[in-house]
């Protein structure tokens, strides 16, 4: 976890922040602040053409897009300044986090499913609703990244990584978050394994005691939680065996059903996206 891609989509992405620093303490990682600039058009309906475009509504447009960007930047850098984080090159022999500022043109979206391919983490906001910039970041960073991203809920966590749940349902995808997972597992003073039965699993699968057997070799401490119901139920089950285990971190394989099915009928990763009050690592 030394490569970190912070999406800062504009002055409100405090938590972000400081989730990254978290993590940068931890790992000794470099942080690098990512804000997207997207240009709009305004097409106004009418005249021989049909449409046009309305050069007035269009700099507005670009005006609010440019302050946007303006606070992101200012965020990041007062934050990194508040809390002695170096941006820009550092001197030889550091040891501690480290931050850059990067800024693209195109929709956010787009832009972090591609860049961040190369980043070990990359952490996001939490969708305050359903259908916004926020949630679809968050579904391209992971299913075009192909990396591991961290979910930050905006107010009430406080450590992050110390007591870890992992939502265990056997499935191909949670099988990679965990995996991507083990810098954090390895360092957690404590691992809770929230298993479904298996009746209620996507597919045949290792049960949680398999997996809780396969990190003990690593020597981690774990202990096991069961989690009952399927699809949202599931998803609540899985935050409260959480919460009730002090937990401040969960790791979740994203969408072990399709996308469209969990719009239509709900599942686990879309209750856990929109409700859980811990930060969320996921991978698929």
């Amino acid at each position: 976890m030394k490569n970190l891609l912070a999406v800062i989509g504009d002055g409100n992405a405090g938590q972000v922040l400081e989730a990254a620093l978290l993590v940068a303490k931890r790992f000794n990682s470099h942080i690098v602040g990512l804000h997207s600039l997207t240009t709009e058009y305004a097409v106004v309906f009418g005249g021989e053409m049909g449409f046009s475009i309305s050069s007035e509504v269009d700099r507005t447009l670009e005006r609010e897009g440019h302050e946007r960007r303006d606070q992101a930047r200012r965020l990041f850098r007062e934050f990194m300044n508040a809390h002695g984080v170096p941006i820009g090159a550092v001197a030889p022999g550091h040891n501690g986090p480290s931050a850059s500022w990067r800024e693209e043109d195109g929709r956010q979206n787009a832009v972090v499913g591609m860049s961040g391919r190369v980043y070990d983490l990359i952490l996001v906001e939490q969708p305050e609703k359903l259908a916004s910039i926020a949630e679809a970041t968050l579904e391209d960073a992971l299913f075009e990244s192909g990396r591991p991203v961290l979910m930050v809920p905006k107010d009430g966590w406080k450590a992050l990584g110390e007591v870890v749940a992992v939502a265990w349902n056997g499935s191909t995808e949670t099988a990679l978050t965990v995996a991507l997972g083990m810098p954090f597992l390895a360092q957690a003073r404590e691992v809770v394994i929230v298993a479904v039965g298996p009746q209620h699993m996507p597919e045949p699968g290792p049960t949680g005691d398999e997996l809780a057997r396969t990190l003990e070799r690593h020597g981690v401490p774990v202990s096991l939680r069961t989690a009952y119901g399927r699809q949202k139920p599931q998803g609540e089950s899985f935050l409260k065996e959480a919460m009730a285990a002090g937990a401040d971190l969960m790791l979740k394989g994203a969408y072990t059903q399709s996308r469209i099915r969990q719009m239509i009928f709900g599942g686990a990763t879309r209750h856990i996206i929109m409700e859980s009050p811990i930060p969320v690592l996921m991978a698929r």
